[in-house]
């Protein structure tokens, strides 16, 4: 698309839209019926239905001011230690509201920074794991990692806990960047822990790069994205920074003169993008490649690609139980989200209790509009007779709705593709903008969201 059209798209659309991993999204929870409905829902958990379990680490031995995630910075290791006690007493909370160990498919550690666990922290979770889940040689473990972090115990640490996949953190090679960002990481340091990760088995490995940092140009990311190559790792993630200063308070750390402007965003967002679909990388979704023979790029051709909190993912599980401070659990009809500050988790799930806080019960139109907007972001298109076939004689109206919004499109992001409505192929870096006129909660004045590009 020429860049005077993205230039008026994004001036003549709402700048700022939600990068929906979940709909409802997060801000639109309740704070009172969070633990009623975790625990009606592992009451009542079909006998022999598999689920996935995120479990969060928010703890990081060094602050990156971009990071807009859930977490705090420590220099010392007993908070580590003590929080991984409460992660266990968690595990067998849950166990025991369910009733039985839990068939398990997928297994994250998300952080903060998972991997400055210490060996017999990893040891000690993976023992709590396989007592109150059942874990296969089929389930998938995958583990965030900061390079920074690695050292032989930790990868005796991922032995330890089976881990099968990957996410190594990247960000930005530049040191001007890194500067910016107060998160110094070389290319010899990171290629060098890929390889360690590689040689103890993990031959499944994600890197995730930025743009939209400061002091971002497009010389540095090119860079920073042909040494990403160089790697070869299976899957690719190219995020936009999201810059929330208003919710993450250490971004005020960074110069808001130092970021590069929409336009700008745009363009490198498009470069580099094609440097890796060049390179033979698949485009996955809005901000995802994969090599044409892992199980994500199989799945976005087949249609059988989904969304949560973690992104685009294979899991198809209808259950991923977040677990840890912050953690936010989907049950299919319902999103819980657990307290967020890290004493009061522990206070609550070592009295034996569930953490839930926050959450929502989804309704029939919340359904619907959530099936759409997955559908949206992960296929840029959805199917008329799917959705009827699915809600039945209530999905009439969403389709009168989609082919309104077709009619009143003056920039021609989609089109009525027979039974379909989809969005065209030079208009998918505006996804989100798409999927959110299907947002019936966008117009709430209270909520900020991240830019649309």
């Amino acid at each position: 698309m020429p860049v005077m059209d993205a230039e008026r798209i994004l001036a003549g659309q709402r700048g700022t839209v939600p990068r929906y991993t979940s709909y409802p999204t997060a801000p639109h929870f309740a704070d009172q019926n969070g633990l009623a409905i975790a625990r009606s829902r592992l009451q009542n958990l079909p006998a022999g239905e598999a689920v996935s379990l995120y479990l969060h680490i928010p703890f990081c031995d060094r602050l990156c001011w971009f990071c807009g995630c859930h977490t705090k910075h420590t220099l010392k290791y007993a908070p580590v230690e003590a929080y991984i006690g409460a992660l266990i007493a968690e595990l067998a909370t849950v166990r025991e509201t369910a009733g039985s160990q839990l068939r398990l498919a997928h297994l994250h550690l998300g952080g903060g920074s998972p991997s400055m666990l210490r060996r017999p922290d990893f040891e000690r979770l993976s023992a709590a794991l396989r007592e109150n889940f059942d874990l296969g040689p089929e389930t998938e473990i995958s583990v965030e990692i900061d390079p920074s972090d690695v050292t032989d115990e930790t990868l005796a640490g991922l032995v330890a806990l089976g881990v099968t996949r990957a996410s190594v953190g990247v960000q930005d090679f530049s040191d001007a960047v890194q500067e910016a960002i107060n998160r110094p990481q070389s290319f010899e340091q990171t290629r060098d822990v890929i390889a360690a990760l590689r040689a103890t088995g993990i031959h499944s490995l994600n890197i995730d790069a930025l743009y939209g940092l400061p002091l971002q140009t497009e010389e540095r990311l090119m860079a920073t994205i042909d040494q990403v190559l160089s790697l070869s790792p299976d899957r690719i993630a190219l995020f936009g920074y999201a810059h929330v200063p208003w919710m993450k308070k250490h971004q005020k750390l960074i110069r808001d003169e130092d970021l590069p402007g929409t336009m700008e965003r745009f363009h490198h967002a498009a470069l580099a993008a094609d440097r890796i679909a060049g390179a033979g990388y698949r485009r996955i979704g809005i901000d995802h490649f994969a090599k044409p023979g892992d199980t994500m790029a199989i799945a976005a051709e087949e249609g059988r690609l989904h969304r949560n909190f973690q992104g685009y993912t294979t899991d198809a599980c209808q259950t991923l139980i977040g677990v840890g401070a912050s953690s936010i659990s989907s049950y299919g009809d319902a999103y819980v989200q657990n307290i967020v500050p890290t004493a009061q988790y522990e206070k609550a799930v070592q009295d034996g209790q569930l953490s839930a806080m926050r959450g929502v019960q989804l309704n029939l139109d919340d359904r619907i509009r959530a099936w759409i907007i997955e559908r949206l972001m992960c296929d840029f298109a959805f199917s008329f007779d799917a959705l009827e076939e699915r809600f039945g004689y209530a999905a009439r109206s969403y389709i009168a709705e989609a082919k309104i919004a077709a009619a009143n499109d003056t920039f021609k992001l989609c089109r009525i593709d027979g039974n379909r409505f989809a969005v065209r192929e030079e208009a998918r870096p505006f996804t989100r903008i798409v999927a959110s006129w299907f947002d019936a909660y966008l117009n709430d004045s209270s909520v900020r969201y991240s830019k649309a590009v």
